[in-house]
């Protein structure tokens, strides 16, 4: 016997009925994106690796310790597994010249891969659904993408996740931030640990970001970028946090808020939870205006945010909620083998209306028959649809299926209902899409 293959570590498969709950999710999102004018865009999930280094920032953890790069055999390319979206959609707007008459408002869904160590929440192949408004400079847009991410939880039944706002300024201010960041942190350099004192300076803006229980003090104690803001900055989040109230939607200030990619300038928010344990934050975004001129596009403004698939499905596990998993609406008993060309004719009308049906199969390698009534009333109750359609010889003979219904009922093959002409079943069905 050949070895037998798994996944990959990290990389899990979406078995039946879970992938149902995940359709339901993008079903959701699909609708809301298409309220606030959104419109999907797909890219590819191999990119240039210098888009991500050159879109990220070198020296972040994602471009440093996690990207899936390769080198193509056939031509030498230097390859990356996309980390995250938003560089690819940037890529793909610049490429396309998709914002020459005018702002572009585009969603996403998709794998994105990191070499992680897997645990809850966190995997090498995760995915996320994203919402990017470019060509748009007003704070106004930043509010509609946090107004268009607090809908999505309202949609999803979601409680208790709290926003967290903090504000990154321009280029000229967190020059000014960084270098008193460097100063403050060469004073305390016995207090840094050793990927910190790395980062010093070639990032110390990351050094806000870290984990380290023994250095959150001499973080909390840390020049504020808030403090070195000019008057169009600090009016830019004004207007953020003036929509935002009028709103009604609840937020903080998190001065330590930095996100993890380079590419954010002004507004940067995160949704979090304390369900999920260390995996907290489930959606995270902000501006980020120099990076389509950076990755080699015309100069443009943006802004957008993705939010974390598994996380939130997860959420909703933990809060109670529940997706509405499809059932059939009808499933068909099938006494006699014989029946199979009328039925499965009758079923493809039925299809064709838009009525589901799933019909009775013969188990085992060799099918014996089609299985007693018996055990195919069970499967009919086990799949959860509301009504039975049974192809007997007696029903049949008179060019008829009988309509049983099976919710809130025992199943019993001699309380079957309602007869319905083969010839007239398109009327039983447009009675059963009405709800009748």
């Amino acid at each position: 016997m050949a070895e037998k293959l798994t996944a990959v570590k990290g990389m899990n498969d979406i078995l039946p009925p879970d992938s149902a709950r995940w359709e339901w999710l993008e079903d959701k999102v699909r609708a809301l994106m298409a309220r606030y004018a959104y419109r999907n865009i797909r890219t590819p999930i191999v990119e240039p690796t210098a888009l991500f280094v050159r879109g990220l920032g070198e020296v972040t953890d994602i471009v440093e310790k996690e990207m899936y790069s390769f080198e193509d055999r056939l031509n030498g390319e230097a390859l990356t597994l996309r980390p995250e979206n938003t560089a690819g959609v940037v890529r793909a707007v610049a490429e396309h010249s998709m914002l020459y008459d005018g702002g572009k408002r585009l969603y996403y869904m998709g794998p994105m891969f990191r070499h992680e160590r897997p645990q809850r929440g966190r995997y090498r192949q995760f995915h996320q659904i994203g919402a990017e408004a470019l060509g748009f400079p007003g704070a106004e847009v930043d509010a509609e993408l946090i107004l268009l991410a607090d809908a999505l939880w309202k949609e999803l039944g979601l409680k208790d996740v709290r926003l967290e706002l903090n504000s990154l300024g321009q280029p000229d201010e967190r020059r000014q931030h960084r270098a008193a960041l460097i100063s403050y942190f060469e004073t305390n350099a016995d207090q840094l640990d050793e990927e910190a004192k790395r980062r010093l300076h070639s990032n110390p803006l990351r050094i806000l970001d870290t984990k380290n229980p023994k250095m959150q003090a001499l973080v909390e104690a840390a020049p504020r970028l808030i403090d070195f803001l000019g008057e169009a900055s600090l009016a830019h989040f004004s207007s953020v946090k003036a929509i935002l109230e009028a709103n009604g939607i609840a937020y903080s200030i998190n001065p330590r808020l930095v996100r993890g990619m380079d590419y954010y300038n002004l507004t940067v928010f995160e949704f979090i939870t304390d369900s999920l344990g260390s995996q907290g934050t489930i959606c995270g975004g902000g501006r980020y205006d120099y990076l389509i001129e950076q990755i080699g596009g015309k100069a443009a403004p943006a802004v957008g945010w993705a939010l974390g698939v598994e996380r939130v499905l997860e959420l909703i596990r933990e809060q109670g909620g529940a997706a509405d998993l499809p059932v059939p609406d009808a499933y068909a008993i099938v006494p006699e083998t014989s029946a199979l060309p009328v039925v499965l004719k009758t079923l493809q009308a039925l299809r064709a209306l838009g009525v589901s049906v799933q019909m009775h199969a013969a188990a085992g390698a060799v099918a014996d028959g089609m299985g007693s009534m018996k055990s195919q009333f069970k499967k009919a109750d086990a799949s959860g649809a509301r009504f039975a359609l049974i192809f007997g010889a007696a029903e049949l003979a008179q060019g008829s299926v009988a309509v049983k219904p099976l919710r809130g009922e025992k199943v019993d093959a001699a309380q079957a209902q309602t007869l319905q002409p083969l010839a007239t079943v398109a009327l039983w069905a447009h009675s059963l899409r009405a709800g009748v």
